[in-house]
């Protein structure tokens, strides 16, 4: 059985900073890649930022240049780094594990941006 646990989400104003984690546990020897997702209320779930296991990553548009993900594989922990935050990045973060064909999801952490 595996378990995501993510932490960090919160409330931030526009121009601030935030600093999500996930902590991976459970049967993992090692796995194809780590992420975040987002969803905003009435929107589909989106993809945010991906680290693959070599240690390539991937981000949407709308959060190049400001979000940065990284990964401790030792650790099986994903963070995601956000800066220069916008009311539009107001979402429920969910971290997402691929091992295999598997694909697991945290339970999501709420980020809220506003002044």
């Amino acid at each position: 059985q595996v378990h995501l646990v993510e932490s960090g989400g919160g409330l931030a104003q526009p121009g601030g900073s935030l600093r999500l984690s996930c902590v991976a546990s459970g049967s993992i020897f090692s796995f194809n890649g780590m992420g975040w997702y987002r969803q905003a209320p009435g929107k589909e779930r989106e993809l945010v930022a991906r680290i693959l296991s070599g240690g390539s990553t991937n981000y949407a548009d709308s959060v190049k240049g400001r979000f940065t993900i990284s990964s401790e594989n030792a650790k099986n922990t994903v963070s995601l780094q956000m800066n220069s935050l916008k009311p539009e990045d107001t979402a429920v973060y969910y971290c997402q594990l691929v091992l295999g064909v598997f694909v697991y999801w945290g339970q999501g952490t709420q980020v809220t941006v506003s002044s």
